[in-house]
Order: C-alpha cells, then structure tokens, then sequence
C-alpha cells in the first residue's frame, strides 16, 4: 500500500526532494505549495521506497498500512487529491469531483530542484548576524552554513531557542514538536553561535549588530496579536489565544497569565489551528498531557478545571474556516469529544475547493453524531461577535449576531481570541504598519529610498503570518539566495569582522 501523508505535515518540502519519482505535490515549484494545508502522495505513482519518511523531520508520513488508529482517512484524503480512490481506480470516493494534481500517467514530470551549493565567489570570510532563533532563523542558518566561508551569529531574547517550534506548537502534538531535533542538528554546526538571553535593543544594538557582521537578517516573527475590536475586549478573563498558549508551553513572558478555568464555559473567538489547538487543550484528559511537555503549572490547572465546553466562534460559515483539514482531522479521529449543528453547515456541493469540501464533510459527520455529555468542543459558525458581557469587571459572555438577523448570547467564563498574529515595528528599520512586515524585495530590507545595504528579513516580520513551520524552509531560502547574490555581485561587500567570539549553545 502506498505511503501516505498525515496530519503532522509540516510542509518544509524534504520529502519532495527524497522522492525518486516525483510523487509529493505540491513541490515548490509549483503555484499551491506557498497555500496548500499539506502535502499529499499519488498512490500510483508512490514506489513504496520510504524516502519520504527518513526525510520527513516531523515523523508526518507513514505506509499505508502501518497507520495509528484515527489516520485512516488520510488514505483517501491523499488519493482524492489525484481523482484517485484507494484501490488506484479513476474517480472519486470520499465526495470530490474534481483532482488538484492531476497527473499524466504517460510521462514522469521532473523532480523538484535540488540545490548543491558551491563555495561562495568572494575573497574572505563572511560573518551573519540572525536575529531570533526560530524555525525561519533556523532554516536561514542551515541555508548559509552551507557555503564554508560563511559563520552565523544568532541572538535570542529568551533562555531557550527554537521560538514557535518550542512555544507555539501544542503539547500533544509531539510529532511536529520533534523538528526541534532538526534544529538541534543545525545548531551542531561549529560555526554557528546561539547567543541566548540577548535582546536586541536592551544588550546589543542593531547599528552594532550591523558594524560586527557581513550582513543582518531580522527574524523576529509576528510576535503580537491582532487586537478584537468589541467592548469588553479588555476585562478580566479576556486574553489572547497566543498568551495561552505560550501558559501551557511555559513561556516564561507568560507563566503569570491569570487563567480562571473555574468556569463551565470557554468561548474561543476564531478558528484557526491555534483556535482548535487551545480548545483541544482545554478538554483533553489531563492524564493525556501528564507526559508532555505542558507546564507544571497548566496541567496543575486543568486538573482542577470545571470547563465542559469550549465554543469555537466563527465569524463566516464553515467552509471559511481557517483551520487546516488535517487538524480537523486529526481532532476528529484522534478521540476528542466535537459537536457542531447541522444547520450551520451548508452542503459539501456549495464549494468547489477539494479541500474546503472534505472539511464540510468530516463536520457534517460530526453533526450526525449525539451531543457529547462530558467536557467538549462546540463549533458555531455564522456568528460575528458583537460585545463581550463584563459583570463586576470580569467577563461572563459574548454577545454574537447570527446570520437570521438576531442576537444570541454566549456564556462564557473564559474568553481566549484567536483572530491572527500581528509583526511589531523594529526600531532602525522601516515598517509596513497596514500589513504589520518589514518592507523587502525577496528578502532585501527596503525603505522609501531603496534596499537597506546588508539588512535581510525572513518569517512572519517578512511575509505575514501566514503557513506553516515548513513554510519557513522556502521563505528563508528567498532571502538566503538574495543575500548571496549581493555577495558574489559585490553589492555587499566583505569587510573584515569585528565579531566577538560568543558563547555556543549545544543540545538543548
């Protein structure tokens, strides 16, 4: 049986460039990597040689026939996507009418590109200052630190590094977590220093960071979240879906976060994987987490917790929602108690998008269930908050209007929004305030006059927070090759470094 993508795909593309035949699309070469959710294999052209899974750094691939329980429906899911069913037949078995990668079974289409770079064309040794430690740093660092003349300083605010990888990505998803062990590999490199607790601005200033190196990338992600523009978005028990998050995670901005799980119902506004992430949390076994990564101190909370449902709110219908289809998937099967009404769902037929219409169709499957009697996720779609209720200062409900006309009014105990993540001004470089990312072309810091000579962007702060930890991969590979073509074009010149020799950090 062929190999099979789940839903721990991170979307970095190592798999596509294991492949021997060509069989993961989309490749980046192609115009859907930059927005498609996964990666998904054609079943008839996969030789079963398991490339893909050695190459995969998050554990997200799996034979066929070797699925855990609840992966079951990624067999078709990846079929679908070549109007394929399981069996290899021509057609479609789970609702779709249409293929996303259709594929000529006459001829082989080429494999994905496969770069090997060469020294660098340039007398002397090139020193470069990354700023942030994340998956897009990462990826950077891994990029340059295959040229032998090139060495990487990275400086990071907080005592650990790896940024969303560490503090973003949920407990008990440990697959996606392990791409932290692809980062410990790079961190390896002899010639790239981790300087930990070192924050730009307060330690070392970004003109000194400019005079040390050859060049500067900022990847300083999209640390901030878009502000909910209601009343009563401010009180007590109102708090971001990211500052939760980073609770459970153990961030250590966050580990004072006032978190008041006494409450019957939580009502999480958006819908997003973030979204699906903290209402997942939220009502999980507690014994599930114990072995985790969760703080002391959340899962000390939720085993105290009187939280039996967790309302996520859309705004749009369903099939707007934001949430990518392997984590409904993976919520769905993976034993979390979902309901959702049936009459919030339009027809799976009312889109053509593939993806969107599976999605409909996994929650039309959940609507035909019974209503769960312990502690579980509701979703309500076509509900646009209006106002947060607020008694003695603290908040008690969202006030939504529904698409009849009318309003409902939601209890709630606990607000957690979790509307999307938001870039901060850099001090010293030019900003984009309406998109919230550092102006550049490919990668190049730009301001009104031009390129900002030996200033590199990468990540969120770049492209807007947008895909996934893999996503990083190609982004920071755009600004990896602007920057080396400005070396070996002699528009940024090689001067000799006045680099201070810095602390290395090892395994973490």
């Amino acid at each position: 049986m062929p190999h099979v993508v789940t839903q721990a795909c991170c979307g970095d593309a190592s798999c596509v460039y294991a492949c021997p035949v060509n069989c993961i699309h989309p490749t980046p070469d192609e115009p859907d990597f930059g927005i498609a959710e996964m990666l998904y294999i054609d079943p008839n052209t996969c030789v079963d040689c398991g490339a893909c899974v050695t190459a995969c750094p998050v554990g997200a691939i799996s034979a066929g026939h070797r699925l855990t329980e609840g992966q079951e429906r990624f067999i078709d899911i990846n079929a679908s996507m070549y109007g394929m069913t399981r069996s290899g037949a021509a057609g479609p078995d789970i609702g779709l009418t249409e293929a996303r990668f259709p594929v000529d079974r006459g001829r082989r289409l080429p494999l994905a590109p496969i770069a090997h770079p060469d020294a660098l064309d340039v007398d002397g040794a090139v020193s470069v200052g990354i700023v942030g430690s994340g998956p897009s740093a990462m990826y950077a660092a891994d990029d340059l630190l295959r040229y032998p003349q090139v060495s990487v300083t990275m400086y990071e605010r907080l005592d650990r590094p790896f940024g969303l990888s560490r503090f973003g990505v949920a407990p008990d998803h440990q697959s996606t977590r392990s791409v932290m062990r692809l980062f410990d590999d790079i961190a390896r490199n002899p010639r790239l220093e981790i300087r930990l607790n070192t924050e730009v601005g307060r330690d070392v200033t970004l003109d000194e960071l400019r005079r040390r190196h050859t060049a500067v990338i900022w990847a300083g992600g999209a640390p901030t979240d878009k502000p909910l523009p209601i009343d009563g978005a401010d009180a007590d028990g109102v708090t971001s879906a990211t500052s939760f998050v980073g609770w459970y995670n153990d961030h250590p901005d966050f580990a004072d976060l006032d978190v008041d799980l006494s409450g019957r119902e939580v009502v999480v506004i958006g819908t997003g994987n973030v979204a699906l992430d903290v209402a997942r949390i939220l009502v999980r076994d507690p014994d599930d987490l114990a072995d985790t990564s969760i703080s002391a101190t959340a899962l000390s909370a939720l085993r105290t917790s009187g939280v039996r449902r967790v309302t996520v709110l859309g705004r749009r219908g369903a099939e707007h929602a934001a949430f990518t289809l392997p984590e409904l998937v993976g919520l769905v099967d993976g034993g979390i108690p979902v309901t959702v009404d049936a009459q919030d769902l339009p027809s799976p037929g009312s889109t053509t998008d593939p993806t969107s219409r599976t999605k409909l169709e996994v929650l039309a499957e959940i609507a035909a269930r019974p209503v769960p009697t312990g502690p579980h996720i509701r979703f309500a779609f076509g509900r646009a908050p209006r106002e947060i209720t607020v008694v003695d200062g603290r908040a008690r409900g969202v006030v939504v209007d529904r698409p009849d006309g009318f309003q409902e009014l939601l209890d709630a105990g606990l607000v957690l929004t979790s509307i999307g993540y938001r870039g901060r001004p850099v001090p010293g470089l030019p900003f984009d305030a309406d998109r919230g990312v550092i102006p550049h072309d490919a990668g190049r810091v730009r301001d009104e006059s031009g390129p900002v000579p030996g200033m590199y962007v990468t990540g969120w702060i770049k492209r807007g927070p947008s895909g996934f930890i893999g996503t990083n991969k190609t982004d920071s590979g755009e600004t990896v090759a602007s920057l080396v073509d400005d070396l070996e074009s002699g528009r940024l010149p090689v001067r000799a470094s006045s680099r201070r020799s810095l602390l290395r950090v090892g395994r973490r």
